[in-house]
């Protein structure tokens, strides 16, 4: 039974969503800010995190950088209708998902759903060994999904699970481009929409990321109207 850690300052939404959740068979803790959540996740970390950005102590942005020094686990941001700069600025810091209020509880599962399959095949529990345990090189790339392990020049670079399965589906065929709506189908459950700015803004995390163990790094190229490809070096 997968955990997952439900923080927000209405406690309408807690008691309708943890509700809903607990009836799909997760278990659920709930928060009603985000420091709160944080002296808990310092004991024991869920397996996903939903965080609203706008709460009391400590905001979601905040909890989501602290969270990012020491966890990749699964998080989805809860927006306000109208925050579009809340929700660029939270994928740039490493947020998987993000769900605009109000919100149907229906998508918010299958987001979870489709977030908790790609942890698992990243895992090594997926269809078959061979997709998930075959480390990949690519020049000075190299990929370990059964370990979740990124290096870059041998160095160890932190990826989520949304950026870990886009840069493995560029490096897979180097100098291939990949549409959005590609890349989309790969991260992403098929009943999941999701815009071309959330595409863009994974890869930009994505490369900021890279580029944090070697400022150089220019291995993912932007072909614009087109898509992205991966060059190897």
């Amino acid at each position: 039974m997968s955990r997952i850690a439900l923080v927000d300052d209405d406690r309408n939404i807690l008691t309708s969503v943890s509700m809903t959740l607990e009836a799909e068979g997760f278990e659920v803790e709930t928060y009603n800010d985000g420091q709160t959540a944080l002296d808990a996740f310092n004991k024991k970390l869920p397996d996903m995190a939903v965080l609203d950005i706008k709460m009391p102590r400590m905001d979601g942005m905040d909890l989501l950088q602290r969270l990012r020094t020491k966890t990749t686990m699964p998080v989805i941001f809860l927006t306000s209708k109208d925050d579009e700069i809340d929700e660029v600025l939270g994928l740039r810091m490493g947020a998987d998902d993000y769900v605009k209020k109000p919100f149907s509880q229906r998508l918010l599962v299958e987001r979870i759903r489709a977030l908790l399959r790609r942890q698992e095949v990243i895992a090594g529990d997926g269809p078959t060994e061979a997709e998930t345990a075959q480390v990949m090189v690519r020049g000075e790339l190299v990929m370990d999904p059964l370990r979740h392990a990124v290096t870059w020049k041998g160095l160890d670079v932190s990826l989520t699970v949304t950026e870990f399965l886009l840069l493995q589906a560029l490096a897979q065929r180097p100098g291939f481009v990949k549409s959005r709506d590609q890349l989309m189908d790969v991260a992403y459950d098929d009943q999941v929409y999701v815009d071309d700015r959330t595409i863009d803004s994974h890869i930009k995390r994505l490369r900021k990321k890279m580029r944090s163990v070697d400022d150089e790094f220019s291995a993912i190229e932007t072909l614009y109207g087109i898509g992205y490809r991966y060059n190897e070096e």
